[in-house]
C-alpha cells in the first residue's frame, strides 16, 4: 500500500514535458519532477521514490531521500521560524513543519530538535513533534540478551543517557556502560544487555560475552605485537582514551588485559602492558 511520507516503489503510467506521473493507487497519479526522473526512464519502469505534499499541499513524489520518514524520529535542525511554528531541515526541498502545539520549548532558528514525524489526521499534513514520549511504543518490548539495536541519544539523567531503541522503545545506557561522548540527537549501533522484568530495556555500546572478549583480547595482543611488545595504558589510564586507541570501554580492557594475564599472554606493570617473553 502506497502511504504518504514513506518511501516506496512506483510504475511510470505517463510522460509529460515536465516529468512523469506515477500510479500512486489511492493517491492516485504523482508527479515525479523532471529534475528528479532518472535517465531514460520510460512507461512502465518502476521508480523508488518518497511521496510528500507540495506547497499546495498535493501529493508529490522525489527520488531525494528525506532525514526521516513518517513514523521515525530525527534530530532536524530549524532553517526558519513562522507564523505556524518552525521549519526543520528533513532533506527535501519543502521543510517540515513542526507546530508550536508540537513543540516543548519555542524553537529556535539554527537549533535543532529530536522529533518524531507523523501525519496530521486533522488535516492530513506530515508534520513533526518534538513531543516524542506520547508517540514510544509503551507495549512490552521483545529482544535477545545481545541483540544489535540502533538508537538515538534522547536524553540524559542520573542513571545514565536515555535512548529511542529502533524507532520504538525506551531503554537506557547506564553510566557505567558509557566509555565515549554521547550527543543528545545521535544515533549510535549498540546491544541489549537486558530485557528487564517490567519490559523495560538496558543498552549498552559493545556486546558482552566471550566472544566479544576474546575480539577485544586479540586486538589488545595485535596492537602488542606492532608496538614492539609495549602498549602504555593501565588501570589509572582514562576511559576515553581507552576508547580513542582501542576502540573498547575500560570495563571491557579491564577484563580482556585480566585474561591475556591469566593467560600467560602478557605482563602488567605500572607503566602499562608488556608481551610476555
Amino acid at each position: 500500500m502506497v502511504e504518504l511520507g514513506k518511501t516506496c516503489r512506483l510504475p511510470v503510467v505517463k510522460q509529460v514535458e515536465f516529468g512523469v506521473y506515477l500510479n500512486a493507487d489511492a493517491l492516485g497519479q504523482v508527479l515525479l519532477p523532471r529534475k528528479y526522473v532518472p535517465e531514460n526512464c520510460a512507461i512502465g519502469d518502476e521508480v523508488e521514490v518518497f511521496i510528500y505534499l507540495d506547497s499546495e499541499d498535493t501529493p508529490i513524489a522525489t527520488t531525494r531521500k528525506p532525514l526521516a520518514e513518517v513514523g521515525q524520529f530525527a534530530y532536524l535542525q530549524t532553517i526558519a521560524t513562522g507564523a505556524y511554528g518552525a521549519f526543520l531541515d528533513w532533506g527535501l526541498d519543502k521543510d517540515l513543519l513542526l507546530p508550536f502545539a508540537e513543540q516543548r520549548q519555542k524553537a529556535e532558528e539554527g537549533r535543532s530538535y529530536l522529533v518524531y514525524v507523523h501525519v496530521n489526521r486533522a488535516d492530513e499534513r506530515i508534520v513533526a513533534s518534538a513531543k516524542i514520549d506520547k508517540f514510544i511504543d509503551k507495549t512490552p518490548a521483545h529482544y535477545r540478551n545481545g541483540e544489535q539495536v540502533e538508537v538515538i541519544i534522547a536524553g540524559k539523567s542520573d542513571l545514565g543517557f536515555k535512548v529511542i531503541v529502533n524507532q520504538q522503545h525506551w531503554g537506557v545506557i547506564h553510566n557505567s556502560d558509557v566509555f565515549r561522548n554521547l550527543r543528545y540527537g545521535q544515533t549510535v549501533k549498540a546491544f541489549i544487555k537486558q530485557v528487564r522484568a517490567d519490559g523495560k530495556l538496558d543498552v549498552a555500546l559493545q556486546q558482552g560475552g566471550k566472544q566479544e572478549l576474546d575480539k577485544q583480547s586479540q586486538l589488545i595482543l595485535k596492537r602488542l605485537k606492532q608496538a614492539n611488545g609495549f602498549l602504555p595504558f593501565s588501570d589509572k589510564t582514562a576511559p576515553e582514551v581507552i576508547y580513542a586507541e582501542l576502540a573498547m570501554s575500560k570495563k571491557a580492557f579491564k577484563k580482556a588485559i585480566g585474561g591475556l594475564y591469566k593467560a600467560g599472554e602478557i605482563t602488567i606493570s605500572d607503566d602499562g602492558l608488556h608481551a610476555a617473553k
